[in-house]
């Protein structure tokens, strides 16, 4: 396969920059940041998952996510327990404000997927999803 300038890799990423960019932009005054708002998403799908794989997950160092649950705690959306096993290692938990907040982001992240699917067609839609899932899948195994 010939690689080019705009090859898979640059293309996601690409992408993905535009997006939150994007988001960033559509959430206007929002006291939450885009990094906050990946925070409680990810949280709400790895319900209880440990602070240190959080920070892995998202791709930034364990300080600087640290900062940023402070600030998620302080607006009571996420609190921290104590993993048991490990008192230096937190869970951290989403609290009942954050549900509010994470459909308001939702709302937002479906207006930024219409505006950037405009011109697809269903098919074209569902081909690239498939195909995206499908390179995952394979990364995951290797």
């Amino acid at each position: 396969m010939k690689h080019t300038q705009d090859n898979l890799g640059s293309l996601v990423a690409d992408v993905t920059r535009l997006m939150r960019r994007t988001f960033a932009r559509r959430l206007g005054d929002s006291p939450i940041t885009v990094n906050e708002a990946r925070i409680l998403k990810y949280v709400a799908r790895n319900h209880g998952v440990r602070q240190i794989d959080l920070a892995d997950m998202l791709e930034i160092q364990p300080i600087q996510l640290a900062r940023l649950i402070d600030k998620l705690a302080k607006l009571q959306l996420v609190e921290r327990q104590i993993v048991p096993e490990d008192r230096r290692a937190y869970h951290i938990h989403l609290l009942p404000a954050a549900d509010e907040v994470i459909s308001s982001f939702e709302k937002v992240a479906s207006v930024v997927l219409d505006d950037a699917m405009k011109g697809l067609s269903s098919e074209q839609v569902s081909a690239m999803l498939a195909g995206l899932n499908h390179i995952r899948n394979n990364l995951n195994q290797g």
